[in-house]
């Protein structure tokens, strides 16, 4: 396969748009060994940080499995192949149901989260949210796994990162359409800030709510984009 160089906007995605593409094509197949990170780098023509993360992305949405002191492993199920229907074309009726399960999980996951956590997990939530170099969905998935990470609940993180793969595409889609809208930007970020500093305080009924508001306001700006759409 002739790759040539990868643009250095967020790199990692495209790495993870890539090995994903050879997966469907069948250049990787299920049960198989990726090539080494080095490898990788000298295939992609991209740094070890790039790599990393790109292998991170696809180990939270359960296309590999890393297994220590072995490499990492193509798994044989990718929970996105159920929803492809609904996120090529959301309705308002998907986008609500799958709010209406976010609401469930999340702010119960957020009040875990919040009694849990660690000054590491703080420490990477506060990366996440100040790292410059990565925005819009990007950001926004990091934040919500890490939370879903310090609720240490493995069942949980599992359904988190299947509803996260789900609405990856609308959401990408979604970002794209409002990056350009400084005044919302700073007001899902200011969400995020407080939703952090409600896990900072240890604060699980505070953490709730500002989750609650958090996806409320998100799902009103998604089904408002559907209906302009329309």
């Amino acid at each position: 396969m002739n790759i040539g160089k990868i643009p250095n906007r967020k790199v990692s995605d495209h790495v993870v748009e890539l090995i994903e593409k050879m997966i469907d094509s069948g250049e990787f197949t299920i049960g198989e060994k990726l090539p080494s990170v080095r490898e990788l780098c000298d295939l992609f023509g991209v740094g070890r940080s790039a790599v990393r993360d790109a292998i991170t992305t696809l180990k939270g949405k359960g296309t590999v499995e890393v297994k220590h002191g072995e490499g990492t492993f193509i798994r044989g199920f990718d929970s996105s192949s159920l929803f492809k229907s609904q996120i090529m074309l959301p309705s308002l009726k998907d986008i609500h149901e799958l709010f209406q399960v976010r609401k469930m999980l999340e702010t119960g996951m957020v009040e875990m989260a919040s009694v849990n956590r660690t000054k590491e997990m703080v420490s990477e939530m506060e990366r996440i949210l100040s790292d410059q170099n990565e925005s819009g969905w990007g950001s926004d998935y990091s934040f919500h796994l890490a939370i879903a990470k310090a609720a240490e609940n493995e069942i949980l993180l599992q359904l988190i990162e299947f509803i996260s793969t789900a609405m990856k595409k609308v959401m990408i889609e979604f970002y794209k359409q409002i990056e350009k809208d400084q005044e919302l930007i700073e007001k899902i970020d200011q969400q995020h800030e407080q939703i952090l500093q409600a896990i900072k305080e240890q604060n699980p009924s505070k953490a709730r709510q500002e989750m609650l508001n958090h996806l409320t306001f998100v799902e009103s700006l998604l089904q408002s984009s559907v209906l302009e759409r329309a």
